[in-house]
């Protein structure tokens, strides 16, 4: 007689393997609910093989026989194919009711001006939502999330301090044809003691405690042929907007930390290094990549970072 059929009634079954002796495998069935559950999952996948793309066949693949999508493409050209979920998901960013309601706001935005859709409570709530969502794609790389930008890179947009004008016409202009900031590098053109001089005066207008002396000698360079920094910035050092240079009467630094350097020493060394290296920074243009709604709704969202001012 087998060791199998040696086992006594009632004794859970064995393979009739053993180890070390006594150690022995069961042979317990699966529970049943658990080979209805894999056999299920077997049909579903065969099934769905069927009706969706699924498996790979040379350069292309299975395509399966659920119906073909018929959807508008970004160029607004309608496109057939069939059923896959980037073509379901395109036909439902078009065709969705919050995609038709969407487009209705931005038929609306298209045909006011940019004082009409700030005077409007609701026009305004969707510029915002819809907005930050283009910032947040486009802009939040450099200037960050809530537009506070990155001293000595990417100016803040929060302070209604401009480089290249802050009404909506600059705005504009800006995101469409993007802006080229340089300042000419000094390494090579002032002394040290010159640079002293100049960042001495840089610091004076804006109303720091520095070396009179020293400050007075500054103005004669920024103001005179040595340094020429007035064709930029104006004898009075408010900056040209035409130019992007920046008002040094403010209190507003976007490239030399002087809010952050302790002491009036850090703070000279801060202005130093920016006229010795210079600034050279670009911000791309929009123009070729959002459209003219798009940038309509960047401008009064970026704008109302700034205040609205």
């Amino acid at each position: 007689m087998s060791e199998h059929n040696n086992q006594n009634q009632g004794e859970v079954e064995t393979t009739g393997h053993a180890w070390d002796g006594d150690l022995q495998e069961y042979n317990n069935p699966l529970p049943r609910w658990w080979l209805w559950t894999f056999y299920a999952s077997v049909i579903f996948a065969v099934v769905y093989w069927i009706l969706y793309p699924a498996w790979p066949v040379g350069d292309t693949y299975t395509k399966g026989l659920m119906n073909t999508i018929t959807y508008e493409t970004e160029s607004g050209e309608e496109k057939t194919t069939h059923w896959n979920t980037r073509a379901l998901f395109l036909k439902e960013m078009k065709e969705s009711p919050a995609a038709v309601r969407q487009q209705e706001y931005l038929d609306q935005v298209a045909d006011l001006s940019y004082e009409a859709i700030q005077n409007d409570p609701d026009l305004m709530a969707f510029t915002r939502s819809y907005a930050r969502g283009l910032f947040g794609d486009n802009c939040a790389a450099c200037h960050q999330q809530g537009g506070g930008g990155v001293m000595g890179a990417y100016p803040n947009l929060v302070d209604d301090a401009w480089l290249w004008g802050g009404d909506f016409a600059d705005i504009n202009e800006t995101l469409h044809q993007g802006r080229l900031g340089y300042m000419p590098p000094f390494q090579e053109t002032f002394t040290e003691e010159q640079l002293n001089s100049v960042a001495a005066y840089a610091l004076s207008l804006s109303g720091h405690d520095v070396d009179r002396q020293l400050a007075s000698q500054g103005e004669a360079i920024f103001n005179g042929d040595t340094g020429g920094c007035y064709y930029c910035h104006t004898t009075e050092g408010t900056g040209r907007e035409s130019v992007g240079a920046a008002n040094l009467t403010d209190s507003i630094w976007t490239v030399a930390d002087v809010p952050g350097a302790d002491g009036i020493d850090a703070k000279m060394a801060a202005v130093k290094e920016v006229i010795h290296d210079g600034i050279q920074r670009r911000m791309p243009k929009f123009g070729d990549r959002l459209s003219e709604d798009e940038i309509r709704l960047l401008t009064l969202y970026v704008h109302e970072l700034g205040g609205g001012q």
